[in-house]
């Protein structure tokens, strides 16, 4: 089966989280067939709600810069599905993720005509395989595993890491994971396994409550980012730099832009301690991280900022970076999004911070339609747009003092990116 093929197989089981199946039995069988390729590993399994990608992209460059062969797993990808099985930084190639895809499909087709599982692989799940194969053949050093969603019953699971890594907790995917931080906390707590370390971000009351219970219950030893002091701190709209100290003092320039991502590269500062990687290689490791379609700069004239600030917490840290940043200027904020997020609240808590809002739609058929988000949302001058295409026509007066944010999902931030980004 050819790359297209495989892909084109992988859209037809559906959206990974609208036909999401949390559960590890499925998993389990289709990897034992796969002779356990996890079992040949060695992970960071990091979960959270906002920043995990992040802090996963920067615990993966300074593994890199150590010298270390490094796989990273991330979800969801912006342009091609290869994107989320990364080797030393580079996304596999599409015959390598074509064949990846055979084999496990295969596999798959093999059980169910066994009766051995009931239904097909998820989309996630089969591309958890799939990254798995392909980190134990290429025989990495360390994979940097990211949770798709929860942590308890997501298929990344079913690994026996060397490090977890839990960032911060914040409201998403309610209907999977609960509807307290208490409920989602429990979920993502499902990581944690006796005899692994742990590092914890910074959390809110209620969340850090049900973290510190679970790894009582399992003895385990926790490093917590709030044990470690952030001080000389310098931000600007490109990115940070701070000392971070506790055991060592780490002089950290972040390449991300916006406040959150300092307590991200504190997390992955602080868990790269844990693994063993020395001062100089963590500097220069978070350095050189790259992580697109974050409060990614793809202009300056005019200034276009493309955001993928999906939830709510997301909103409000983009939401900050505007008010810090960008208070003196126009911002004019082009927005879509999925049917499932909270509409409301993340326009409530971004739309005050422009002066223009173009609500549009992505090109997916789970995308709510403008007509939808202009019921929920209240602005003086909100203007509708059938898609990016339309929504960019629209700014197209821009002066070199405005300064354009393309925000909500993160499908909309890949359009973007395609139209963009040379």
């Amino acid at each position: 089966m050819n790359y297209p093929d495989s892909v084109q197989f992988l859209y037809t089981l559906g959206n990974e989280i609208k036909t999401a199946k949390l559960g590890l039995q499925r998993i389990t069988q289709v990897l034992d067939a796969l002779d356990r390729p996890q079992d040949r590993l060695h992970f960071v399994h990091v979960a959270g709600t906002n920043g995990k990608g992040s802090t996963c992209a920067m615990i993966a460059s300074a593994l890199l810069a150590a010298g270390r062969r490094t796989g990273l797993f991330t979800s969801p990808h912006l342009s091609e599905p290869t994107e989320r099985i990364q080797i030393d930084g580079r996304p596999i190639s599409a015959g390598r993720f074509a064949n990846a895809f055979e084999r496990v499909h295969a596999t798959v087709e093999r059980l169910l005509a066994d009766g051995a599982i009931d239904l097909h692989t998820t989309y996630f799940e089969t591309v958890t395989a799939m990254a798995l194969l392909v980190f134990a053949e290429e025989a990495v050093d360390m994979v940097v595993l990211e949770v798709g969603l929860g942590g308890r019953l997501d298929a990344t699971n079913v690994v026996s890491p060397d490090l977890c890594v839990v960032t911060p907790i914040d409201f998403d995917h309610e209907a999977f994971l609960g509807r307290s931080l208490e409920a989602i906390a429990g979920e993502k707590a499902g990581i944690l396994k006796a005899g692994v370390t742990a590092v914890f971000a910074r959390q809110r009351s209620e969340a850090a409550a049900v973290l510190n219970l679970r790894a009582e219950q399992l003895c385990i030893p926790v490093a917590r980012t709030d044990a470690w002091v952030i001080d000389r701190l310098l931000l600007d709209a490109r990115g940070s730099r701070f000392l971070l100290s506790g055991e060592l003092d780490l002089d950290i320039v972040c390449p991300l832009a916006g406040q959150h991502q300092v307590e991200n590269a504190a997390t992955a500062a602080v868990a790269l301690t844990r693994l063993g990687i020395s001062e100089p290689e963590i500097i220069a490791g978070i350095a050189q991280t790259r992580w697109p379609g974050r409060l990614e700069r793809v202009s300056a004239h005019p200034e276009i900022i493309l955001d993928g600030a999906h939830n709510p917490a997301g909103a409000r840290a983009l939401a900050a970076y505007i008010a810090r940043f960008y208070s003196a200027r126009r911002v004019r904020l082009i927005y879509g999004a999925m049917r499932d997020k909270a509409i409301d609240e993340i326009s409530g808590v971004l739309f005050p911070h422009a002066q223009q809002i173009i609500v549009t739609a992505p090109r997916q058929a789970r995308s709510l339609s403008p007509e939808s988000i202009r019921q929920v949302a209240d602005h003086p001058h909100l203007q509708i747009a059938a898609n990016l295409r339309d929504a960019l026509a629209m700014v197209r007066d821009a002066t070199p003092d405005d300064a354009i944010f393309i925000t909500g999902s993160l499908f909309l931030v890949a359009e973007a990116r395609e139209l963009l980004v040379v």
